[in-house]
């Protein structure tokens, strides 16, 4: 087990998210068996430029059901993880029981000052205050630790792969919706300007795909918040929608695999 038992004595409140956030409690088992997970080549860069290794801390924070999580397994840091949701900690638990997920958000987080060598956050980061939860961040950092932010992104809808194109036209009418309601948060600007307690953001991107069975997909469409949030009725429909194009397109039609070509962002940044 990563990460002392004793940290649950310091769990904050019941967290404060957002309603789409929330969403991803109903559907955290379509998330686990619809997300992808995240490339070696891409962990093991995050591995060197946080210096994450044996006798190091790292806090995986928004783990969700800890698809990052065991990605970081390799690199030999203990693991610590953090998330608002009860669907998700409760997948988390049982999918990866040797590491301790605690109840928090990335603006209280619950943990001691000077804690985690790194913090790293997949999928997630464009759900926080950025702000406040950088001041957070360089309060539970050690000196010079570093933050590691991670995204799976979706084809371009230009690409040949007309089959995803159609699937995220389904998804996109909520999640227009969803986005105009919650907003999402201009967060680059606040890691290397005379103020920020960060230095300068750096990027690589690192090419992958998802290679999995056709119901994979339908599950990576509704454990998108954005679809996740609505009632049943919505989310039946959807279902309803993404196999009929998943039936009838010309590039899936009887097919039982599906490739789906991606990128994976790896951004990161050290506390000054």
């Amino acid at each position: 087990m990563s990460g002392p038992r004793s940290l649950r004595a310091v769990a904050p409140p019941r967290p404060r998210t957002h309603r789409v956030v929330r969403g991803f409690d109903r559907l955290a088992e379509a998330y686990e068996r619809g997300r992808p997970g995240y490339p070696a080549a891409a962990v093991r860069h995050l591995g060197r430029v946080l210096h994450l290794g044996p006798g190091r801390t790292v806090v995986d924070l928004g783990s969700g059901t800890g698809k990052f999580t065991r990605a970081l397994a390799p690199l030999g840091a203990a693991r610590v993880a953090i998330e608002p949701t009860e669907g998700m900690r409760r997948v988390f638990a049982r999918v990866v029981p040797e590491v301790l997920v605690l109840d928090g958000t990335a603006e209280e987080i619950p943990l001691p000052d000077g804690f985690a060598d790194a913090i790293v956050c997949a999928q997630a980061f464009h759900w926080f205050r950025p702000r406040a939860t950088l001041e957070e961040f360089a309060r539970v950092l050690r000196p010079r630790g570093g933050v590691g932010l991670v995204w799976n992104t979706w084809p371009d809808r230009a690409e040949p792969a007309s089959w995803w194109r159609r699937v995220w036209e389904v998804a996109d009418r909520y999640h227009r919706k969803e986005r105009s309601r919650v907003g999402w948060r201009p967060w680059k600007k606040e890691f290397g300007g005379p103020s920020s307690r960060f230095g300068p953001l750096r990027l690589r991107t690192f090419a992958t795909a998802q290679r999995a069975p056709v119901e994979t997909f339908l599950d990576r469409v509704l454990s998108t918040s954005s679809v996740a949030v609505q009632n049943a009725s919505e989310r039946r429909r959807v279902a309803r929608e993404v196999r009929e194009i998943l039936r009838t397109d010309a590039l899936t039609r009887g097919r039982r695999v599906l490739r789906l070509p991606m990128a994976t962002e790896v951004y990161w940044a050290h506390l000054r």
